[in-house]
């Protein structure tokens, strides 16, 4: 297996992917990113967010893991926040998912990040094994919250 930096050349392959991922987490018809988005967010002048591909050893993209920095204050220390991880079915239990997460390790360690954190849906009991194996501990202490849409407008235009 290769994993590598995902390149402007892969805009077409990473939304395949998100469209499989968001197919697999049964919610493809929320997906509304496009083409010049993944262009201008991963490859623009100056990207906050990060793609990781991890192809097979005939160099077919068989997954990815796309990923931001965040910021602990507790700790004074950067991490990274795992966005998206996903392996296409057919390829799972190879090991890949366990590769490109060892990569994002090897970052944090590499660049002094303190956390290496993601979020999983609860429903998802494979992912949640195979994060568990790892050593991932489950924050269930936190609940995450969203603003979006026209609650997001409501409380900007409160400013």
């Amino acid at each position: 297996m290769n994993i590598r930096r995902a390149l402007p050349s892969d805009a077409g392959v990473i939304a395949d992917l998100i469209r499989d991922l968001a197919t697999y987490e049964r919610a493809e018809d929320e997906v509304e990113i496009t083409h010049n988005d993944i262009e201008l967010s991963l490859f623009g002048s100056n990207p906050r967010v990060f793609c990781d591909l991890v192809e097979d050893d005939k160099g077919l993209v068989v997954g990815f893991a796309v990923w931001f920095l965040n910021y602990s204050t507790w700790t004074g220390h950067y991490g990274i926040y795992l966005e998206d991880l996903f392996v296409r079915p057919e390829f799972r239990g190879r090991g890949f998912g366990k590769a490109l997460l060892a990569v994002l390790a090897k970052e944090c360690i590499s660049n002094g990040y303190t956390r290496l954190q993601w979020s999983a849906l609860d429903w998802n009991t494979p992912a949640i094994d195979f994060y568990t194996s790892l050593g991932a501990e489950a924050m269930s202490e936190w609940t995450v919250y969203r603003l979006s849409g026209a609650s997001l407008e409501s409380l900007a235009a409160l400013s």
